[in-house]
């Protein structure tokens, strides 16, 4: 009987037309959930991305090609197709309009070399002498940090009040020790552009110097133990030990420092204004003055499409040189 009785039973289980039990549904049901669940997390970084990057990029390009100006910005439907005229202009550097394009990129281009190689070289040296421990090592960690750790706008404005002419303590700090008069233009002129790259490296190289530190952390101290007892010196240890070690460190970090720095608006922004001195003229704070000042956005537009096009070459061959040194090492 009992054995008659389980045969039925697992007949009527396996019969035809009877809906699956209860734990295969469950069991569907959670493999769907997981292979859904990686879209539905990255669904609102997608959504961000479209709404802050990609949709105002593509209405940037569009109106690199049409006339925008004052004259149409209530109505943008109607300002007239200009095609390449913008970027013509733009590229005819024999125009006045195209020679101070070509100056403000020529500027920027000195003022990123400069600003991301000595935040780079300072970086580095405050990391090679942080890294060894000894007596105060955190409270100089802590106070290298300091200006990467100030919002942007306070530091700047407290720089521009620092390089005032009568008051500042630039000029005070200089007269005291004899190097100067205590009258110099620090925010107008030639000088305007070794200020700009003084606060822009007094902002960038804390984060070289963190980016480098952490590197440095992973550094086995018995490799340097190794080199010290073949005779190898300090000069050699950070040739053929630490730089080779902290080159992926430092592949991401001087591309980032690059495309900071070439995008780098609030530095001459809160120092100069919207119309800074012609040698501290860098290529954001121009297009900023051809759109918001001259109310020429199609002409800016332009500018910021061409800059656009130049930093993606440019990111592209320094990753492709580099990957091909790491694949060849």
């Amino acid at each position: 009987m009992t054995s008659n009785s389980t045969v039925k039973r697992a007949d009527k289980e396996d019969a035809p037309g009877r809906p699956a039990p209860p734990t295969a549904k469950r069991a569907g049901g959670g493999r769907s959930a997981r292979r859904l669940t990686p879209y539905f997390l990255i669904a609102p970084a997608i959504v961000l991305e479209l709404l802050i990057h990609i949709i105002p990029m593509v209405v940037g390009v569009w109106m690199s090609f049409v006339g925008l100006t004052q004259s149409y910005i209530a109505n943008w439907s109607t300002a007239p197709w200009k095609g390449l005229s913008s970027y013509k202009l733009a590229l005819d550097f024999s125009s006045p309009i195209g020679n101070s394009f070509l100056h403000s990129f020529e500027v920027t281009c000195l003022y990123t070399v400069l600003v991301v190689g000595i935040s780079w070289s300072f970086g580095m040296s405050a990391a090679l002498v942080l890294h060894r421990n000894f007596r105060g090592r955190g409270f100089f960690r802590t106070l290298f940090l300091v200006p990467y750790a100030m919002p942007i706008y306070a530091g700047i404005m407290t720089w521009s009040f620092m390089l005032q002419r009568d008051n500042g303590l630039v000029n005070h700090v200089l007269k005291s020790l004899g190097l100067s008069n205590g009258e110099s233009f620090w925010l107008i002129g030639s000088n305007a552009f070794w200020s700009m790259v003084v606060v822009a490296v007094w902002r960038s190289w804390p984060f070289a110097f963190l980016m480098l530190l952490a590197g440095l952390q992973n550094i086995p101290d018995d490799v340097y133990d190794a080199a010290s007892v073949d005779g190898a010196g300090i000069w050699k240890q950070i040739r053929y030990i630490t730089l080779p070690a902290l080159r992926p460190v430092n592949l991401v970090m001087v591309l980032m420092l690059f495309l900071w720095t070439f995008n780098d608006f609030n530095t001459p922004f809160v120092l100069f204004g919207a119309q800074p001195p012609t040698s501290a003229d860098i290529i954001s704070i121009h297009i900023y003055g051809a759109s918001f000042v001259n109310w020429d956005f199609g002409f800016g537009s332009a500018m910021s499409v061409l800059l656009l096009l130049f930093l993606l070459v440019v990111t592209g061959l320094y990753l492709l040189v580099f990957n091909r040194r790491s694949r060849r090492a």
